[in-house]
């Protein structure tokens, strides 16, 4: 899944998705894609938090 989309926006989507389970908003067709989405989601927003912790640990080392 390559898809540009900004943390803060993935991570909203995620909180929704929950929201969404938890409060039984979702029949079972719909939890089933909703979750492969926030699979999906979770694993861009992980990406994402790696490669700027990486960004940062590159910048930091430069300034040694």
């Amino acid at each position: 899944m390559k898809e540009d989309i900004k943390y803060e926006a993935a991570f909203a989507e995620i909180q929704t998705i929950v929201h969404r389970m938890e409060n039984d908003e979702l029949d079972i067709d719909q939890m089933s894609e909703q979750l492969k989405r926030a699979q999906q989601l979770i694993k861009l927003c992980k990406d994402k938090l790696n490669k700027t912790d990486e960004e940062i640990k590159r910048i930091l080392a430069e300034d040694k």
